[in-house]
């Protein structure tokens, strides 16, 4: 696989996200999610992507287990902020330095490993200044306990702010052929900054695979039934965007999904999406995408994509996004 700068760290372009593997997308089965990331890694994979709030802790606990034996083929990448180790508990942002400390050292026992490549705050924390969070972050870099330092879901004025305190070598945060908000402001300054780009969700949370042709194809437990772009009519209009892709991935010879990343990929080698999945199967067939070469007019075609329908978020959810 080729590869992607994310700031002075090198890493494989297209990476892994596990979240779905601890019950976000539905049930998931154990063994198959981690012969999921062996096959990631035989593939020349090398970017894992967890956090402490997916489970929470089952699947940093998950990531360990997969990784034992195979820690020099990882560049492990997980989150802090989104639980409350001072009492407030899960889904209350805490990015405190006390709670930082914490927060680390749990992930660092779960993942089995004395340190961590990408320590990203994972969403920014009104009660503490971002240099407060990032003057701790830059201690635990010095300490060898993380290597890089990330952000998620930040904005302009806050990327700024922390990278003036350390720099900060990558953001992640949603981007696909139906979300572009980074587009006019972000990657601008990341580029201006050195900063790499991490997009979530590239294929649209499997809406741009082409495999959901119904709410139906949602299954129990499944969050997705309450995110708005696959409720009532935003689900029928979205479609669109997905036939539309489906006209490429028919010309170039490849799957929608697959196209959707090869677009992604075009837009810089600073970027390194990672699409999550829980499935051997899928996660050949995203791999795959790193071969898909896309003419200019495709490119062009498929930036003009018509734009998803309904925020890519809930409403609770959209509030904890810096902007």
């Amino acid at each position: 696989m080729r590869t992607a700068r994310l700031g002075n760290l090198e890493v494989g372009r297209i990476g892994l996200g596990a979240m779905g593997m601890s019950g976000s997308y539905g049930p998931s089965d154990e063994d198959e999610s981690i012969r999921t990331i062996h096959r990631a890694l035989d593939l020349g994979v090398t970017l894992l992507d967890t956090a402490e709030i997916y489970g929470p802790y089952h699947n940093e606990e998950l990531v360990g287990r997969a990784i034992k034996g195979r820690r020099d083929q990882v560049v492990l990448a997980t989150k802090f902020g989104m639980i409350s180790h001072a009492g407030g508990g899960p889904a209350v942002l805490d990015s405190s330095p006390a709670n930082i400390r914490t927060a680390v050292e749990g992930s660092l026992s779960r993942l089995g490993v004395d340190h961590i490549e990408l320590y990203y705050q994972h969403r920014v924390d009104p009660k503490t200044p971002i240099e407060d969070t990032v003057g701790e972050l830059a201690k635990l870099v010095a300490e060898g306990k993380i290597q890089h330092i990330g952000l998620s879901e930040a904005w302009v004025d806050n990327i700024r702010r922390a990278h003036a305190v350390h720099p900060i070598t990558a953001l992640q945060s949603e981007y696909s052929l139906w979300t572009r908000d980074p587009e006019e402001e972000v990657l601008p300054v990341l580029r201006e900054l050195g900063i790499g780009f991490v997009p979530y969700s590239p294929l649209g949370r499997g809406f741009l695979t082409g495999a959901i042709t119904s709410r139906g194809d949602l299954g129990a437990g499944d969050f997705r039934t309450s995110n708005p772009r696959f409720e009532g009519e935003n689900f029928d209009l979205n479609l669109r965007a997905v036939e539309e892709v489906k006209a490429i991935a028919a010309e170039v010879g490849a799957t929608p999904g697959q196209v959707a990343i090869a677009w992604l990929l075009a837009q810089g080698d600073d970027l390194a999406p990672i699409p999550g999945t829980k499935r051997v199967s899928r996660l050949e067939e995203n791999v795959a995408a790193d071969e898909v070469v896309l003419t200019d007019d495709q490119v062009t075609r498929l930036t003009g994509v018509s734009p998803a329908a309904g925020e890519h978020h809930s409403e609770a959810q959209m509030a904890w996004l810096d902007r």
